[in-house]
């Protein structure tokens, strides 16, 4: 129906009118058709504020964030002031892509332009900088909000839960209820997050504000304290929908304390709700694999093979001089490989002298312990980041920051690690 609409503006000559190819562009945008999008907004004769608009916010929408910051340094230089709305849209694109330096050109360009902090840009502003590894300048733009409302407090709330802060978290929540702001779904979903990546299982647990929909966010926090059989009592004492989600959460704690006994029952349910999701797969052989149940890894990748499912390569990546370089375990495709390997080998030399001693319990295959060691050594958190921080590679940067005298900011999927001086802002709790 929209290309047919495009033919009849087309037809009747409106293809001249900026505000008719500025709906059109937005109209592929939405159906995710960025290629037409761009191709109308290219041909634009003229370009105003709101064609500029609608183009930032599609790439932002199908998560093309690098486009959209491309478009807003071209949108700049050609002399056109975004409004408010572009200027949401290009602090989404940059808490998304999650680049620092990207962060405070945009910030920057905030404050040059004097934009006020209304509740939806600071919102936007503090997710952006939680997201890009500064719980300092998130919190220096909430404080600054004259106006905030529930969604501004709870995304201050589970910011301070990504930096592993769940104690600022928790009395951020309580200012919060003494303010009269009343919580709503995502906050308690923020506040549980905060408890479970803090060890606070009591304040998490007995919350009176906790709702039967977040039945799982609590499972989890209990899960991952290790209190599987409070967590199994619930399973079986609520009368709600098991969904992927907890059963999921089941399977992360039996990982985390290595509780084999119950793999069998949550993989079970798991694999039947969701039997092309190929991170329960890999998480199911990770944890056969750290209990040393070679034949059951093998039955698990079997599985996978037969039903033809394929483990997405992990990349990680690391920041430096404003320019973003990506590696995966044992690469050795970067220009400067050599280079790197080397200073590798020289720190881990410094570290050992210190007291770090590798563990090879994090390295999941069967194999010999010296192979098990050369694979730790270009275990790719070591140079950058990954996934979910390993335990050897965790205490590897705990000694980095502790003999180099440099805090180091790491990223994994639950949550940044802030270490300074040999410990890490999440006291040993991911």
């Amino acid at each position: 129906m929209g290309r047919v609409l495009h033919g009849i503006v087309c037809k009747y000559g409106f293809d001249s009118s900026s505000f008719a190819v500025a709906a059109l562009a937005h109209l592929y945008a939405k159906n995710k058709d960025i290629e037409n999008a761009r191709e109308l907004f290219d041909e634009m004769p003229k370009r105003d504020l709101v064609s500029w608009t609608v183009m930032i916010g599609a790439c932002t929408e199908c998560g093309n964030t690098e486009e959209a910051l491309v478009l807003f340094d071209w949108m700049r230089k050609e002399g056109v002031v975004p409004d408010k709305v572009a200027m949401v849209n290009v602090v989404n694109a940059s808490a998304k892509l999650g680049v620092m330096h990207r962060a405070k050109i945009v910030d920057n360009y905030r404050r040059r332009m004097k934009f006020s902090l209304g509740v939806i840009l600071g919102t936007s502003l503090i997710d952006m900088h939680a997201k890009c590894g500064s719980i300092g300048l998130a919190r220096e733009v909430f404080d600054k909000m004259r106006v905030k409302n529930v969604v501004s407090w709870s995304t201050m709330i589970v910011a301070h839960a990504y930096h592993g802060e769940g104690q600022k978290a928790l009395d951020l929540f309580h200012t919060m209820v003494g303010t009269g702001i009343l919580p709503n779904n995502i906050t308690f979903v923020s506040l549980l997050y905060a408890c479970s990546h803090s060890s606070l299982v009591d304040e998490g647990g007995v919350s009176s504000y906790a709702r039967v929909k977040h039945f799982t966010c609590i499972f989890y926090l209990f899960g991952r304290a290790g209190k599987l059989d409070e967590a199994l009592k619930m399973i079986e004492n609520t009368n709600i929908e098991k969904d992927g989600g907890l059963w999921g959460a089941l399977l992360g704690a039996c990982r985390i304390h290595g509780h084999v006994e119950l793999v069998e029952k949550a993989a079970e349910s798991l694999l039947e709700l969701q039997p092309q999701n190929a991170g329960h797969y890999v998480l199911l052989s990770n944890i056969y694999a750290k209990a040393g149940r070679w034949k059951e890894v093998a039955k698990v990748r079997e599985l996978m093979t037969h039903q033809k499912i394929k483990k997405i390569p992990s990349w990680t990546w690391i920041e430096v001089d404003n320019k973003i370089h990506k590696f995966s375990v044992g690469d050795h495709k970067h220009p400067l490989s050599k280079e790197i390997y080397g200073e590798l080998k020289k720190l881990r030399e410094k570290l050992e002298l210190a007291g770090y001693v590798p563990d090879t319990n994090f390295v999941l295959h069967d194999i010999d312990e010296e192979l098990k060691l050369d694979l730790l050594h270009s275990h790719s958190e070591n140079m950058t980041k990954n996934l979910r921080v390993c335990g050897d590679c965790h205490t590897f940067i705990k000694f980095v920051s502790l003999t180099t005298k440099r805090v180091a900011v790491v990223r994994d999927a639950n949550q940044f690690h802030h270490f300074d001086g040999g410990a890490c802002s999440c006291s040993d709790y991911w």
